[in-house]
């Protein structure tokens, strides 16, 4: 079971550090955790150092991953597409990546299934030039998960999505994190979506690490105050679940 610890992670850029002293422990085979904070925090900096896609002090420790240079695969918000390509075509090239240009039978069923449990299947022989935001995301999801990676970085997933695809998706990413095995982090605004689908979170604010550990325990009134600024409520649903209910900025 593949595992993944941070130890002082921190990055720059340039004479700039941006990101600084992240430590988490390890994080197991199955896991969905949130990583939130404001805008311009580090949390895209974060998951571009986890990836390796840049450079910095500390070590990113992953352990036991079978996969090599494709056991991490970074989600970006902004995926920059080749419009000129179909989604089809998208999600192939994302599959054969570091691989020999043969197409085997078994990945053509593969991306078919990958699309059709994003119910993107009807896309499929559309120009991504043609898509809408959140279907370009949906896409991205795609390219992401037919790499089959060990750990997955996915940075703000749902921003453009409406509220029953947002919870389509990561109530879908959360079981198959449970099925195969993946450690997943999220980048997330909505905190609500990380009191559901999270067990872990990590909060990030001006480069740094503010808090980590049980969603639970770290979305809490204080936090909200430090690090959002605003005055906030933790009310718990009749089925037991908890929510944020924000109440004004803080004083």
């Amino acid at each position: 079971m593949v595992a993944l610890a941070l130890k002082d992670v921190g990055a720059s850029y340039g004479r700039v550090t941006v990101l600084s002293k992240v430590g988490v422990d390890t994080l197991k085979s199955g896991s969905l955790t949130a990583v939130v904070g404001p805008n311009a925090a580090g949390k895209s900096t974060l998951f571009k150092r986890i990836a390796g896609l840049i450079a910095g002090p500390g070590l990113v420790e992953l352990s036991d991953a079978a996969n090599g240079d494709r056991a991490i695969c970074y989600m970006p918000q902004d995926t920059g597409a080749n419009a000129v390509l179909t989604v089809y075509e998208s999600v192939l090239l994302s599959a054969k990546q570091g691989g020999g240009w043969r197409v085997r039978d078994d990945e053509l069923f593969e991306i078919d299934a990958i699309l059709k449990a994003l119910r993107i299947e009807d896309l499929a022989f559309r120009g991504l030039g043609e898509l809408s935001g959140g279907q370009r995301q949906l896409v991205s999801l795609a390219q992401a998960l037919v790499r089959k990676p060990e750990v997955l970085l996915m940075d703000e997933p749902t921003s453009a999505l409406d509220l029953h695809r947002q919870v389509e998706v990561l109530s879908f990413v959360r079981d198959l994190a449970g099925r195969a095995g993946m450690i997943v982090l999220v980048a997330l605004h909505d905190l609500n979506h990380a009191l559901h689908y999270c067990e872990h979170t990590i909060v990030i604010s001006s480069g740094e690490m503010a808090v980590s550990g049980s969603t639970q325990e770290v979305i809490n009134c204080g936090m909200l105050r430090d690090i959002y600024k605003v005055d906030a409520r933790i009310e718990t649903c009749s089925h037991g679940k908890k929510f944020v209910i924000v109440d004004g900025i803080a004083a």
